[in-house]
């Protein structure tokens, strides 16, 4: 037992324990930069189908709105149907 000295134990032990956490800090710091990454390509995602889907509802909007008015424009033309008269019978 004289060969086994404890400080050096403790010693061993300690810097297992710090190279474990660099190690996790490194892997953790590559997974966070790549899930920031994956997160910035989701948002720009995100924005380019939410201009798009500004854009569709507008045009939806445009042509409702000229539909309207062509229905509007086409019943003030059609005269109206004669009166019919109270001499039938």
């Amino acid at each position: 037992m004289a060969d086994f000295d404890l400080g050096e134990g403790v010693r061993k032990v300690l810097l297992a324990g710090i190279g474990a956490l660099a190690t996790g800090y490194e892997k953790s710091s590559a997974l966070v930069d790549d899930l920031v990454k994956k997160g910035e390509l989701t948002v720009e995602q995100g924005k380019s189908l939410n201009t798009e889907l500004k854009r569709k509802v507008g045009e939806a909007l445009v042509n409702d709105a000229n539909k309207d008015e062509a229905d509007k424009a086409e019943s003030a033309e059609e005269p109206s149907e004669p009166a019919e008269s109270a001499d039938k019978d």
